[in-house]
């Protein structure tokens, strides 16, 4: 029977899109308080996007397991048409989500080399910034305090991803655990049938052998009561003679 790979491949889709739903959160989140030119939105921008194209590769494989299971055919697989639409719903899904974030991305920043430079972000440098400013001190304390919060949320997401296959793990082995109690039992009645079965036979060979040697006796104790009767008749013989 053929091998479905579509859980495994699921499994893996659904981590990359939670972490690309995470960068694209917090790139807006950069993109609303920092320049364009800024090293840290363009490097959000571009984890982002490495993360899309990574994710889109591994879609690749998901909707391959699909093709596979719709031209080979459903019940080669043990599911029903139904899941198998599932499936193809899930991919398309998934597919508009990843469309939707790159033309976020590339059309943010087309639209932001197409503004002018007044628009951008913050405000010129001509403007200058004072470090003392206390609403600049507020601001990175606020933006600090939003980076360790989604760093929490990562943490948390890759706790609960981590929860879940520990569980898992723990369901199979319950389900293995039970399996092998179930041998058990079958072994240990195969046992007692067995041990059973070894007294009965050893039981009619007993019997057996004590019969064989009450026949032997028997046809012992009649050939002497013949040999006898032979005996007396030839010596009776003998004296008629």
């Amino acid at each position: 029977m053929s091998t479905d790979p579509y859980h495994a491949v699921q499994q893996e889709i659904q981590t990359s899109l939670q972490t690309a739903s995470t960068l694209r959160a917090s790139y807006l989140r950069i993109r609303s308080t920092a320049r364009e030119d800024s090293e840290e939105l363009i490097w959000a921008r571009n984890e982002l996007k490495a993360t899309l194209a990574a994710l889109e590769a591994d879609l690749e494989d998901l909707e391959e397991s699909v093709k596979i299971v719709e031209s080979t055919g459903a019940r080669m697989f043990g599911l029903e048409e139904m899941e198998v639409m599932q499936r193809r719903q899930y991919v398309t899904h998934v597919r508009r989500e990843i469309e939707s974030m790159r033309a976020e991305v590339e059309s943010e920043s087309g639209a932001s080399r197409s503004r002018p430079q007044s628009r951008l972000g913050p405000p010129s440098p001509n403007v200058g910034h004072d470090p003392s400013n206390p609403e600049d001190v507020d601001s990175q304390a606020e933006w600090a305090m939003q980076e360790q919060q989604m760093m929490i949320r990562q943490q948390d997401e890759t706790i609960d991803t981590i929860a879940g296959t520990l569980s898992t793990i723990h369901e199979q082995a319950g389900l293995m655990g039970r399996e092998i109690g179930e041998h058990n039992e079958l072994l240990d009645d195969l046992e007692r049938g067995v041990d059973q079965t070894d007294t009965k036979l050893n039981s009619a060979m007993q019997r057996m052998r004590k019969f064989i040697r009450q026949t032997e006796e028997t046809k012992s104790g009649w050939c002497i009561v013949i040999l006898i009767v032979v005996l007396m008749a030839l010596l009776l013989a003998v004296i008629l003679v």
